[in-house]
């Protein structure tokens, strides 16, 4: 299992924008056979950090995922979104192995 973890810089003044973009991930992560985390919003702290954490089974199966979405009608709306809105300032990605007992 590899897992995704997404720091992002955004605009607190679009965070309404983000929390739709996210909403949309989701479910298109779901779809494309990933496991979706959950989007984490600012809530006490600092206004303009945001945390995202999706898995899949293996490294292979996320890049199959990101050829896929490239193509997918409903996830360039989604980069639509956030590319017209800007709410995105940047982001990092870390990808993870989970450990269990």
């Amino acid at each position: 299992m590899i897992t995704c973890y997404v720091k992002y810089i955004i605009d607190p003044f679009q965070l309404d924008v983000f929390e739709d973009y996210g909403k949309r991930w989701i479910k298109l992560v779901n779809r494309f056979g990933g496991q979706h985390h959950g989007y984490f919003l600012p809530s006490e702290g600092a206004n303009n950090i945001a945390f995202a954490m999706f898995s899949f089974t293996s490294l292979s199966e996320y890049e199959n995922y990101r050829r896929l979405i490239l193509e997918d009608q409903e996830c360039i709306e989604a980069f639509k979104i956030a590319e017209d809105s800007r709410c995105i300032l940047s982001y990092e990605r870390t990808f993870l192995r989970p450990v269990f007992e």
